[in-house]
């Protein structure tokens, strides 16, 4: 299956849900130029939605660290979200898992990146 991606905003956090296979070539390069992309409009708070990835191979795994270390050069933050057993897998065989944060809930996933009182009021009801 190919590479999909789509976005969505939620709150103050850029949601990027993914879909197909991360390998060498086209998918793995449009994932790092997605979040790029992001990062460059400023861009600090991004979850990747891996639920639907059903392969990831070496190429994969190191546009998933480029994105991560990408983000950290420009004081952002790239979190992963609902992980397959077979994408967590490979992360816990590689020992990635310690650099990633990995989250099963989108809510805790959101809640992790903390925020500014104007920030978190901004997207809050009834504030």
């Amino acid at each position: 299956m190919a590479f999909e991606s789509t976005r969505s905003k939620v709150d103050s956090v850029t949601l990027l849900s993914l879909k197909g296979t991360i390998v060498a070539g086209n998918d793995s390069e449009a994932l790092s130029s997605l979040v790029g992309e992001f990062l460059a409009a400023g861009e600090t708070r991004i979850i990747l939605d891996l639920a639907k990835v059903n392969f990831i191979d070496s190429t994969g795994i190191g546009a998933l660290i480029r994105v991560h270390s990408s983000a950290m050069r420009k004081t952002a933050s790239v979190k992963l979200l609902h992980l397959t057993k077979r994408v967590y897998d490979v992360l816990q065989i590689t020992r990635l898992s310690s650099v990633f944060e990995i989250y099963d809930d989108l809510e805790k996933a959101k809640a992790s990146f903390g925020g500014t009182a104007e920030e978190s009021g901004a997207s809050a009801s009834g504030a």
